[in-house]
């Protein structure tokens, strides 16, 4: 069974949204499952923009990342869900890899060669938009996607990186809707 970090990364706390109803589908698959869960939702905690390289490589780690970091090396596979805003990830997701991601935590590039320090874990990355999801793999080329895949996360080591495009939110029906959760549940179950 696998240790399960789910990461709501929708930045909205005034109320819930399509999100928060993919990653509910997602832990409790995987609750039936038998795998354990944990859960961190980015916009209730402290997550201060880095401003410098500098900052990244040695200013202080808030008490809150500190712990989203814990829950990171603890997990097997991590969850992602984040809503796609003007093109890619929201600010604060970003603002928080930046800060959870690093270096001496999430890698080390010391030496004569990079160490992957979180080497071993999976991630799916869950994706809502407004858009059509195959207007967004063929007009813009997932580039947002890909950038974070390959930039960040493939760097510091997560291995496979799989996601799921849940687009034309908005305007989907019920039937979309539960097709979705249901598809979100069968991830967690896998734990994939």
């Amino acid at each position: 069974m696998s240790h399960v970090l789910i990461v709501q990364g929708h930045p909205d706390i005034g109320e819930r949204h399509f999100c928060h109803a993919l990653a509910d589908a997602y832990a409790a698959g995987a609750l039936k499952a038998g795998h354990t869960v944990e859960r961190l939702e980015i916009a209730r905690i402290e997550v201060p923009r880095l401003q410098s390289q500098k900052e990244q490589e040695n200013g202080a780690v808030v008490p809150d990342i500190a712990n989203a970091q814990t829950l990171l090396k603890a997990a097997d596979h991590v969850v992602l869900v984040f809503p796609l805003w003007m093109g890619g990830m929201p600010s604060l997701v970003a603002s928080f890899l930046e800060q959870v991601l690093r270096p001496g935590y999430a890698y080390d590039g010391t030496g004569p060669a990079m160490k992957k320090l979180l080497r071993g874990r999976s991630m799916r990355l869950v994706v809502t938009m407004g858009m059509p999801a195959w207007y967004y793999r063929l007009v813009y080329g997932s580039h947002s996607l890909k950038a974070w895949k390959v930039g960040a996360l493939g760097f510091v080591g997560f291995r496979p990186i799989r996601a799921s495009l849940v687009g034309n939110v908005a305007e989907a029906d019920v039937s979309a809707h539960t097709n979705w959760l249901k598809e979100m549940e069968a991830l967690g179950a896998a734990a994939r």
